[in-house]
Formats: structure tokens, C-alpha cells, sequence
């Protein structure tokens, strides 16, 4: 609406106002862009460390460099490690991994467990906790029990924990179930005399995937920290696991979120939690484990963690990969409808904004307040251009030419925002490299020509980004602002393709 209204307003001044957002813009990809081949080449350094390794001579102080070609930063970390006031021992350090299920298959659940499983990391030292809906139904019931009893001597140990239906206070999402599974894992903790602090929690939906070093490399950072309890950890989020089956629009979305995931590793002073993500015990349960009381609770428990330390809080980067499900369903239809349904939810988040504003503002607390407006802005800021900059990007330039169609300035316009978005689609061949080069083998099922589908298919890049990001972001925003709160979290369908195409939900 603000070029429309500074239209009205002064026609030249709204030219100047647009070529000035979109070479902002323009600048921004720029940046984009850079950081994703940064981000990228960062990934795979760390996909090839022997994690393993370097966790060793973490945990024997062993600072002497030999031969093997590990960074440098490596050594250094052994040094500072040995100044900590009181280092944790490695030797001790556990890991609960808690897969949280609604009443997926088990062609869905059971691979993430294999993955877990099959880390190159020392099982005995992981608990591994199925958290599920009652409201599931008894055949997801049965078999997440059935799971748990498979794999129960593969790992220290395994819980099958029901979230119940119905709990009073309780929204219906992912927030209750896994933290009803914390509590539990609390109790049991408790009675093996196990030091919360000493224990890291990964959360995962049930289709995620860690890489065979996650846990060796999240061992490594957690046991660096000064103190673990104002620390989160983020792997990189990576929308490859059925890449080849999903639709084309999915397609590009799915890249589009691992993309801009690798680009916010590297922006630390804005990651937040999101997804799979990593914390302490002990912070978990200084903050009553997540929120129960909406459906965002990966990034909202940032702010959460945030504020109960006093502004004590950060989220660490891990440049390993989490991979993860596009979405799909068992029709094309109702795939284009999850999508949206699951880029709604993920633009939710923007009910931070007022929880952010009253707990820095209104509430009492230690956090100098340029460091909350800092942070508030940023928020607010990312939110805002979520929802309105693919519209104006797209649109603005041809409001004053409605509006004046014999302005000089204002029929120069498009001219000029073609040409300077002409330039911008450059960058799509770093995205079409990233894409290429993420992209696991091509299942057999598949010929020849599905390859060069997957390139074509970014031809719905410019609807994508405005009838799922744009418009998802304004669908939330505005249910926000007029009161009409999303009272519970939409599963998202995460099917499976046979070799046979047979498609399981």
C-alpha cells in the first residue's frame, strides 16, 4: 500500500522511493548469493572432518599438531577448552534424540531412526525417545511400541512416550508432544542419576535425517561452551530426502528453504531455532521444555530461552546437514494445498513479534534495551519483508505509471526496475548450481528427462515466491492481527514413493 499512498502523494518522489528498495534489494541478493557458495563450501569442508577424531583429542587435551590435515581453529579450540573454569568431560556427555510422530508410516519413521542409528558415534551413549499423539490413533500406538522394542537394545536406552489428548491449556501441535516426552525423559534421568547438564536433546520430526557426524560434531561444540545452558545448536536443514518425487513447485520451495537455510548459518546475530535443533537439558528444563501454547515452538523457544537467562542466549551453527522431506502428498492437489498450509505455519512465527515486545519492553528483565530494540527490529523488519517484498518487487514499479501515465519519471520506471531485475536474475545459476549439487542419485524409478525437469522446473520460481512466501506470510499475519488465531498445528503429509510409484501416507 505505501507506494500507492506516497503515489498519491508525489509521483517523483515514489520513482525515487522504489529504485531505492530495489537496489537494496538488489544488493541483498548479492549477499545472498555470496553467502550461499560460502555457506556451501563450509558444508562440505565439515561433511569430510573426521568429527570422531577431533572429538578424541578434545576429550585427551591433545593440542599437538600432527600430520592429518585438520583446521587450525581445531587446535586452538583444545587450547581455549583447557582454560574453561570448569570443562565438561566429553566421557560423559549423553545425547537424547526425541523423533516426534502424529501417525506417520514407518516407511517414514523408521529410516530417521536408522539414521540416528547408523551415526558414526557411540550408540550407548544416546537415549532415543519416540514421542507420539494419543490422538494418533491405536495403530500408531502399537507401532511406535512395537519400534521402541526393536530397537531398544541398540541404544542406552528407548521410550516410547504418548503425548495424551486434550490437556488442559495445551495447543494442539509438536510443542506439547515433545514436551510431555522431555518431562518424561526428565523423570527418567532423575532416576538413573544422570546430571541434566551432561545430556544434549536433539528434536526431530519424524522424516529428519541427521548426518553420520552430527552428533560427534554437536558433542564437540556443546563440550567448548563456557557454559551449555545459554547455548542452542542449528544444523542445516536440507529438503532432499524425496526431492525427485515431489512436484515441481515443491520442488523449487524445498531448495529455496535449504538455500536460505545455509545462507542463515552464517548469520549468526539472526539464527534462531528452527526444526531440528539441539539444546541442553538443563536449559530445557529451566524453560519448561518448549512452548506448549503455539505452533511455532522451534524459533519461539529461542526467545523463550532468551528471556529466562536475561538476554544469555545464542544459537550456534552446525554445518552439517539434517535432511529432511519436501512436501508431498498422495494427490497433486492436496500437495499444493499442504504446502501452503505448512509455509502458513512456518510464518507464525511472526507472533513473536508481540511476545518479543512485551517480555523486552513491559516486562522486567536485565537486557540493556538497545540490545531488545536491536533484536525487536530485526524481527519485525524480517517478518514485514517476508509478506510485502515479493509484491513490491514485483508490482511497485507500475503503480505511479497507473496512477500518472504522462509522469516522464513514472514511464521510466519499469523500464529501469526491468533492467535492474534483469541483472538479479543472475543469480539464479548459483541457485541452479546449489540445486544441481544438492540433489541426491536419481532413484531408477525415474528416466533420463527427470533431470532436466529439474531444471526447467524454476520457471515457477516467480510464482512460488509469491502465491506460497508472500502470500502464506500475509494469510498469517493478518489472521494475527484480526484475532483469529490458528488454534492448532497442521501436520504436514509426508508420503513415500516405492520403487513401484505406490505412494504411502
Amino acid at each position: 500500500m505505501l507506494p500507492v499512498v506516497l503515489s498519491q502523494l508525489n509521483a517523483r518522489l515514489t520513482v525515487f522511493f522504489i529504485i531505492a528498495y530495489l537496489l537494496l534489494w538488489f544488493a541483498k541478493s548479492i549477499g545472498l548469493q555470496m553467502r550461499a557458495i560460502q555457506g556451501y563450501r563450509l558444508l562440505k569442508m565439515h561433511e569430510k572432518l573426521p568429527w570422531a577424531e577431533m572429538l578424541q583429542d578434545i576429550a585427551n587435551g591433545n593440542a599437538h599438531k600432527s600430520g592429518k590435515k585438520l583446521p587450525s581453529w581445531h587446535y586452538d579450540n583444545i587450547i581455549r577448552r583447557q582454560n574453561l573454569p570448569k570443562p565438561l568431560d566429553v566421557n560423559n556427555l549423553k545425547h537424547a534424540v526425541i523423533i516426534a510422530g502424529y501417525k506417520e508410516a514407518n516407511e517414514v519413521i523408521e529410516p530417521t531412526i536408522l539414521s540416528v542409528l547408523n551415526s558414526n558415534f557411540n550408540m550407548q551413549n544416546v537415549i532415543l525417545v519416540l514421542a507420539y499423539e494419543e490422538r494418533g490413533g491405536e495403530d500408531m500406538h502399537q507401532r511406535m511400541q512395537a519400534l521402541a522394542r526393536k530397537y531398544s537394545s541398540q541404544f542406552s536406552h528407548v521410550m516410547a512416550v504418548m503425548h495424551p489428548d486434550g490437556i488442559a491449556d495445551e495447543v494442539r501441535g509438536k510443542g506439547g508432544n515433545i514436551t510431555y516426552a522431555g518431562r518424561q525423559l526428565q523423570i527418567y534421568l532423575e532416576g538413573q542419576r544422570i546430571d541434566p547438564s551432561c545430556v544434549i536433546v536433539t528434536t526431530l520430526d519424524s522424516d529428519n535425517r541427521p548426518d553420520k557426524n552430527y552428533l560427534n560434531c554437536l558433542t564437540y561444540l556443546y563440550s567448548l561452551c563456557d557454559d551449555p545452558r545459554y547455548v542452542s545448536f542449528q544444523p542445516v536443514p536440507m529438503y532432499t530426502n524425496n526431492i525427485w518425487d515431489a512436484p515441481a513447485p515443491m520442488r523449487v520451495i524445498a531448495t529455496g528453504n535449504s538455500f536460505w537455510m545455509i545462507v542463515q548459518g552464517l548469520r549468526t546475530h539472526s539464527l534462531r531455532n528452527f526444526s531440528a535443533h539441539a539444546q541442553g537439558m538443563k536449559a530445557l528444563i529451566d524453560t519448561d521444555f518448549w512452548s506448549v501454547r503455539t505452533i511455532v515452538e522451534d524459533g519461539h523457544q529461542f526467545w523463550r530461552t532468551y528471556f529466562r537467562y536475561d538476554g544469555k542466549h545464542e544459537v550456534y551453527p552446525i554445518f552439517l546437514p539434517i535432511y529432511q522431506d519436501a512436501v508431498l502428498s498422495n494427490t497433486y492437489v492436496k500437495t499444493l494445498k499442504a504446502q501452503f498450509a505448512q509455509l502458513q505455519r512456518w510464518a507464525w512465527g511472526a507472533s513473536d513479534v508481540a511476545y518479543v515486545a512485551q517480555k523486552g519492553f513491559f516486562s522486567p528483565n536485565k537486557i540493556p534495551k538497545i540490545k531488545v530494540f536491536l533484536k525487536f527490529i530485526r524481527l519485525l523488519e524480517g517478518h514485514v519483508s517476508w509478506a510485502t517484498a515479493p509484491l513490491i518487487l514485483a508490482f511497485a514499479a507500475f503503480v505511479p505509471l497507473l496512477l500518472h501515465p504522462k509522469d516522464y519519471a513514472a514511464n521510466q520506471l519499469p523500464i529501469i526496475a526491468s533492467r535492474v531485475q534483469t541483472i538479479a536474475l543472475a543469480g539464479i545459476f548459483v541457485t541452479l548450481f546449489f540445486s544441481i549439487k544438492t540433489l541426491p542419485p536419481k532413484p531408477a524409478r525415474y528416466k533420463a528427462h527427470r533431470s532436466l525437469l529439474m531444471l526447467l522446473q524454476w520457471v515457477y520460481l516467480p510464482v512460488t515466491t509469491i502465491v506460497y512466501s508472500s502470500f502464506s506470510a500475509l494469510y498469517s499475519q493478518t489472521r494475527l492481527m484480526i484475532g483469529k488465531y490458528i488454534g492448532s498445528f497442521v501436520v504436514t503429509d509426508k508420503a513415500v514413493v516405492t520403487e513401484d510409484k505406490k505412494v504411502i501416507m
